[in-house]
């Protein structure tokens, strides 16, 4: 007799890094975590992304959960970034003796000078290194090489509960790299690899990481990883309609709920911000 497949459990995350205190846009990144994961019955994960070198402060994550408390949350913690090092180096080892990594030992500056078009995250990288050798007494970082990874892997697709069905190209960025120069692995190695290790099925972020997403669908195909959904919500802008970020200062919730402010109270203004136009 034929049964219906049992419904996949839904499990997102909010994964802040202790570089700086959580203000309103990491706030609303977390409602919409939880909320998407609550409202399906699942679960809700707090990971703390603590490899960034020296401007991590482990004091900031007692912050974080205090923030995350305030304003009416609940979670799981899983482990923190710092204790997966062994697996990024194995993912790494992985893409080394594939040869679909290569070093660069390229700095911004000369990235920008040598650039002849932007991509997502600024000055598009011309592959400098992957024609020449690079000098092998300066520090070097690791990229991929698309060229080789695409095809490895042929076309992939992945899906994004609010733009839908999406191809992966990864190429307007140029070749990105996984294992930076002063960390064992760049955001888009260690994202992805936590994710699934975590068993990730609903990756919720900002609209800023939308083209992120066509290198972590990548990886996952390389590295043999399960493919999540993604829910790329909107940006909360300031006053200048820039979106928040630490460096610009924007306020800290740990200052307005030590003000008294009521949490509770915030986060339902926030979750109107995540409702549909015209809701």
């Amino acid at each position: 007799m034929w049964q219906k497949a049992p419904a996949v459990e839904i499990v997102t995350r909010f994964a802040p890094s202790p570089n700086g205190p959580l203000h309103l846009g990491h706030a609303f990144a977390a409602i919409v975590a939880h909320d998407r994961a609550r409202e399906a019955g699942g679960r809700f994960l707090l990971r703390i992304e603590d490899i960034d070198g020296p401007r991590s402060r482990p004091e900031l994550a007692d912050t974080f959960r205090r923030d995350l408390e305030w304003l009416g949350l609940e979670w799981e913690e899983v482990p923190a970034q710092s204790t997966r090092l062994e697996s990024y180096e194995a993912a790494t080892a992985r893409l080394r003796a594939e040869g679909l990594v290569y070093p660069c030992t390229c700095t911004r500056r000369e990235i920008a000078a040598a650039a002849t078009c932007e991509g997502p995250e600024g000055p598009v990288y011309p592959g400098t290194c992957k024609r020449g050798a690079p000098d092998p007494e300066r520090p070097a970082a690791l990229r991929l090489d698309l060229e080789k990874a695409l095809e490895a892997t042929g076309n992939l697709g992945w899906v994004d509960e609010i733009a839908g069905e999406q191809g992966a190209d990864p190429r307007a960025g140029g070749d990105p790299v996984v294992v930076r120069k002063d960390l064992p692995a760049s955001y888009h190695l260690a994202a992805t690899l936590d994710d699934a290790v975590d068993g990730v099925t609903v990756v919720t972020r900002g609209a800023d990481l939308f083209e992120a997403t066509h290198v972590h669908r990548l990886l996952q195909a390389l590295l043999g990883l399960p493919v999540p959904r993604w829910h790329h919500h909107r940006l909360l802008l300031d006053e200048k309609g820039r979106k928040l970020a630490k460096r610009r200062g924007s306020p800290a919730l740990s200052d307005r709920r030590e003000a008294g402010e009521d949490g509770l109270m915030l986060a339902r203004q926030l979750r109107l911000q995540h409702l549909p136009s015209g809701t």
